[in-house]
């Protein structure tokens, strides 16, 4: 099949890496600008408009899947040119918890709720699925996840942005939900959901929602899993219950700390359990034989040079 990826972030082009690697399928990487380093790597790039439906249109000819990691107006003018196409699926640029557990006028929402709003409207015309993946990996990487070109545009993508900085060794955790009970979150690293994402594509039908997991963990065990692979003490570390969030975020708003509240959404969304679902999630047990690797061997890899 011809298979579309929306977007040269960092995990588009894990997924897009997947499909050249290891399939046999068509791919184009649809991108604002003319990549000449994907070009000169044999892959093929189509250079669109996405305020322009007809460029749109004319990148999505013959396409049989799109995987979109753009948000916002761009994915709703993609989403309205792959229906007049008749391509026959979509994943939204989610990849993060379940949609249906989103706030209204969420901070973390970026346009996502009118994309699955418009691709139910179109839900007789175009199958699609939510990729369910928790959180990943890459945000507690050296340098943060933009350093993976992931998340550039959300305001909490910098290293220790989320939940720790293991640099300075200092936490805020979101350990306790509203009834006092430990915090859970499931959590997988980039190239895994590039393997599960590519793998269902051979499947004939998608569910609305397909969830993987590479590790499902509370989020003390996570702070301590990041201490012990550091071999050093939290210089400082809060641990948090939805209450205190919900109170320091409203005193960010009434400072005018558009920052700092955007920071702190994300903490509130982990207390509430939105990162956190069934394991064995959905592809897990599709795919047993892909293992996903360790939250500790991951950051292990990953924070191996820094002293």
């Amino acid at each position: 099949m011809r298979v579309a990826v929306a977007g040269t972030c960092g995990l588009a082009l894990s997924i897009a890496r997947e499909i050249h690697n290891s399939t046999s399928h068509q791919l184009v990487i649809l991108s604002r600008t003319h990549q000449t380093g994907l070009i000169s790597q044999g892959y093929q790039c189509q250079v669109v408009d996405y305020n322009n439906p007809s460029s749109l249109q004319h990148a999505l000819m013959g396409v049989d899947t799109v995987i979109s990691t753009v948000t916002g107006n761009s994915q709703l003018r993609l989403i309205e040119a792959a229906v007049q196409k008749r391509v026959r699926r979509f994943a939204p640029a989610e990849f993060e918890g379940q949609p249906g557990l989103r706030a209204q006028n969420d901070v973390l929402d970026r346009g996502r709720d009118a994309a699955m709003a418009l691709l139910h409207y179109y839900k007789g015309y175009i199958q699609y699925t939510v990729f369910v993946c928790g959180i990943l990996y890459e945000r507690f990487a050296v340098n943060g996840m933009i350093s993976h070109r992931i998340g550039a545009s959300t305001g909490f993508g910098s290293e220790g942005d989320y939940i720790a900085d293991a640099r300075s060794m200092t936490a805020i955790a979101p350990s306790w939900d509203a009834g006092q009970n430990l915090a859970c979150l499931c959590l997988t690293s980039a190239y895994d959901v590039a393997q599960f994402v590519v793998r269902s594509l051979d499947m004939p039908t998608w569910a609305p929602e397909m969830s993987m997991c590479g590790e499902r963990m509370t989020v003390s065990t996570l702070v301590e899993t990041i201490r012990a692979c550091r071999n050093r003490p939290w210089n400082s570390i809060v641990h948090q219950d939805p209450a205190n969030l919900q109170y320091q975020m409203q005193a960010a708003l009434t400072e005018g700390d558009t920052a700092q509240h955007r920071r702190l959404s994300p903490l509130l969304a982990t207390a509430e359990g939105r990162y956190d679902f069934a394991v064995p999630a959905y592809l897990n047990s599709v795919y047993p034989d892909i293992t996903p690797t360790p939250f500790r061997a991951w950051f292990l890899r990953n924070w191996a040079s820094v002293p």
